[in-house]
């Protein structure tokens, strides 16, 4: 890639990890959808069956009009009983009881931002800091639930009396607050796992 191509993926994977919900689109409907990201990058979601028949599917994100990212996705069923199970918890951890009892995860073929076409692959990004994920965000949930509060009201307006961090990755920290799930961002895309505790420490402080 070019530098222009690297920023405008930086630019499109920043905009799809500062949001969890989207419009779904699949064959001639259109359906609003909350998801997650597993640790591989591809986004989790409960799904209609219709939604796992459809021939083609996209994700307007945030929403179906003119400036959404449009990501043409394939869908691949899983069992939340079986392996993936945990995929499905988590999404419950962000959003509570889900609409349907199936679930997917959906593979990224390619985006459309901002007028340019990217690649999946290149956008569906993995989590380097998954296994200490859980940690962090407990941490920060034990210990730290009043900085939080702060810093939802300071930095984004929202005033919400019970926060809860449920996830973290290189750009930023997901919190659960009262109507929503909410992004608080950092200021560079980390890549080092030992940064990552005291980026998160630093951005609630």
């Amino acid at each position: 890639m070019n530098a222009d191509e690297l920023t405008m993926l930086k630019k499109a994977a920043d905009h799809l990890h500062s949001w969890t919900s989207g419009d779904l689109r699949f064959d001639e409907h259109i359906r609003p959808v909350k998801y997650v990201f597993a640790p591989d990058g591809r986004l989790v979601l409960p799904m209609m069956v219709a939604m796992l028949q459809a021939t083609e599917t996209v994700v307007h994100v945030p929403r179906a009009d003119e400036t959404a990212m449009e990501l043409l996705v394939s869908p691949f069923e899983f069992d939340e009983e079986g392996p993936d199970g945990g995929l499905a918890d988590r999404w419950r951890i962000y959003h509570g009881d889900p609409p349907d009892v199936h679930w997917a995860c959906l593979s990224i073929d390619l985006a459309r931002f901002h007028g340019m076409v990217i690649d999946g692959e290149a956008l569906q990004q993995s989590n380097p800091f998954a296994s200490v994920e859980p940690g962090i965000c407990g941490e920060l949930n034990r210990e730290h639930v009043d900085q939080v509060r702060a810093t939802l009201l300071k930095v984004l307006d929202v005033d919400t009396e019970e926060p809860r961090v449920v996830g973290l990755d290189p750009r930023g920290i997901d919190v659960r607050a009262r109507f929503d799930v909410v992004r608080l961002a950092f200021d560079r895309v980390l890549e080092d796992e030992d940064d990552i505790r005291t980026a998160a420490l630093e951005l609630i402080s």
